[in-house]
C-alpha cells in the first residue's frame, strides 16, 4: 500500500494519521451497517411487491402512453418513501427544479409560502423572488407571498413563531429544508420534522407541508412522508440514485398533492399520462437498489472526515460521534486559501477530471463566488464524492458523497498531504 500511496503523492505520516482515525471510528460504522441492511431489506421487499421485471427497463418514445417502466418506478418510490403516490422523472433537471414545480403547483396568487427553517437554499431565492426586483417568472411575480421563521440558536424549529404566523389564513404551504445547505445550522431529524408537522396540522389542517429531502434519504429509518409530510422531494443524482441515475428528480406524497404536481410537470388535463424516456430505465431501478449501500458508504466517509479534522483542531459539524440526518459534512477552515486547497485536493483525488484545477467562480443561482470539486461520472452528482463552498467567511467547506468508503479515505489523505505541503497543518 505504501508504494501506491507514494504513487498518489501521499506521505507515510499522512496515511498513518488517517488510518489511526479510521481505527477509532469503527464503532460508528457498525450502526451505519445496521441501518443500511434495514433499508436494503425494505427496498428489496418493495421491488418484489411491485414485481419489477425486465420489461420495466425498456425505453419509450413520443408521448409515452402506457410507459410501464415509468409508472412502476412511481409506485416503487411511493412505497419506499412512505407516500400514497409519487412522480419520478428524468425530465426534472435538479432538486431545485422539483421544489420549484411543487411551490407553483401547490399555491395560488394571494397565497403565502412559509419557510420554517430559515432562508432556503440559494438556488431557490430567484424562484421565490427574494431579491429587490422579482426575477422573471418568480412566485413573487405571480402574486405568491413569502415569509420565513429562522431556526432557534440551538438549531430547532421555532414552533411558537410558526404557529403565530399560521394565524394568517393566507399561509397555505409550509416549506421545511431537511439539510443544512450553505449554513452552519444542523440538519433536521425526521423526529424533529414529525413534531413540527404535528404542531402545524393541529393548528391548521388545511396547510400543506413540503419537505426538501435532498441529501437525507436512507440516513434514518423513516422518511418525511412516513411522519405526515404532504410532499417530500429530492434529486436522483443524490442519495436515491445510488450513483447510477444519470439525471432526474422525484416527489412523493399524498395522492392529491401529487396530482396537482403532475399538472405542473406537464400541463392541466394531461398530467402524468405523458412523458417518455428514450433511454433505458435500468439505472433508476438499479440505482435505487444500490442506494442504501452507497449512502452507508458516504456516511462512513463523513464520519472519518469529521474525526480527522477534529483531531487537527478544526470545527466539524456534525461531530464524528453525533447522529447523522444527511450525508453532508461541514468543516470550518481558517482561510480562503485553506478552503481552495481542500477542494483542489478533492478534485485531484477524483476518478474523473483529476487533472482539472477548480477555482472560485460566479456560479448561476448563488450570491457569492463558489468553488466546487466534483470529478464525478454523473456531472454534479453529489452522492459521488464532492466538495464545495462559497468563498466567504467563516470559510466552511461542505463535503458530501462517496460511492465507496475507500475512495473517501484516500481523498482525505490527498487533502492532508496538500495542506501539509502548503504549511497549513503539521503532522510531525
Amino acid at each position: 500500500m505504501q508504494r501506491l500511496y507514494n504513487d498518489l503523492a501521499i506521505p507515510q505520516k499522512v496515511a498513518e494519521f488517517v488510518q489511526d482515525a479510521h481505527d477509532e471510528v469503527r464503532g460508528a460504522f457498525e450502526r451505519i451497517d445496521a441501518l443500511r441492511e434495514y433499508h436494503q431489506a425494505r427496498v428489496l421487499k418493495f421491488m418484489n411487491e411491485c414485481q419489477v421485471s425486465q420489461r420495466h427497463f425498456y425505453p419509450s418514445t413520443g408521448y409515452g402512453y402506457g410507459d410501464e417502466g415509468r409508472d412502476t418506478l412511481d409506485r416503487l418510490y411511493a412505497a419506499v418513501f412512505g407516500g400514497q403516490d409519487a412522480l419520478v422523472r428524468p425530465q426534472w433537471a435538479s432538486g431545485t427544479h422539483v421544489i420549484s414545480d411543487c411551490l407553483f403547483a401547490l399555491t395560488r396568487p394571494g397565497d403565502i409560502i412559509l419557510s420554517i427553517t430559515g432562508k432556503p437554499y440559494d438556488t431557490l431565492e430567484q424562484v421565490i423572488g427574494l431579491g429587490k426586483q422579482p426575477s422573471d417568472g418568480s412566485l413573487a411575480e405571480w402574486g405568491v407571498g413569502y415569509k420565513q421563521v429562522d431556526l432557534t440558536p440551538e438549531g430547532n424549529i421555532d414552533m411558537p413563531a410558526v404557529l403565530s404566523l399560521l394565524e394568517d389564513q393566507r399561509v397555505k404551504l409550509v416549506l421545511i429544508q431537511r439539510s443544512r445547505g450553505y449554513s452552519l445550522r444542523p440538519s433536521l431529524s425526521v423526529l424533529h420534522i414529525k413534531k413540527a408537522i404535528q404542531g402545524i396540522k393541529n393548528k391548521r389542517s388545511d396547510v400543506l407541508v413540503l419537505v426538501d429531502n435532498c441529501y437525507g434519504e436512507f440516513t434514518e429509518e423513516l422518511e418525511p412522508c412516513h411522519v405526515g409530510a404532504d410532499v417530500a422531494v429530492g434529486s436522483l443524482i443524490k442519495n436515491p440514485g445510488g450513483g447510477l441515475a444519470p439525471t432526474g428528480g422525484y416527489a412523493v406524497g399524498t395522492s392529491k398533492a401529487i396530482e396537482k404536481l403532475s399538472y405542473r410537470l406537464t400541463c392541466p388535463g394531461v398530467g402524468r399520462e405523458v412523458g417518455s424516456y428514450a433511454a433505458q430505465y435500468t439505472p433508476f431501478y438499479q440505482g435505487l437498489f444500490l442506494a442504501p449501500h452507497v449512502v452507508g458508504e458516504a456516511l462512513k466517509g463523513a464520519v472519518l472526515t469529521a474525526k480527522v479534522f477534529q483531531q487537527l483542531g478544526y470545527a466539524a459539524s456534525p461531530s464524528w460521534d453525533e447522529p447523522r440526518f444527511d450525508i453532508i459534512q461541514s468543516i470550518q477552515l481558517k482561510s480562503a486559501e485553506e478552503l481552495i486547497a481542500f477542494c483542489q485536493a478533492i478534485q485531484s483525488a477524483s476518478p474523473v477530471d483529476s487533472h482539472v484545477l477548480p477555482h472560485p467562480w460566479d456560479m448561476p443561482g448563488y450570491q457569492h463566488q463558489v468553488i466546487m470539486a466534483a470529478g464525478t461520472f454523473v456531472q454534479g452528482a453529489s452522492i459521488e464524492l464532492s466538495a464545495d463552498a462559497p468563498l466567504v467567511p467563516p470559510y466552511v467547506v461542505y463535503l458530501q458523497g462517496g460511492l465507496t468508503y475507500e475512495h473517501v479515505k484516500l481523498a482525505l489523505m490527498k487533502v492532508l498531504a496538500q495542506m501539509c505541503h502548503k504549511g497549513f497543518i503539521n503532522l510531525t
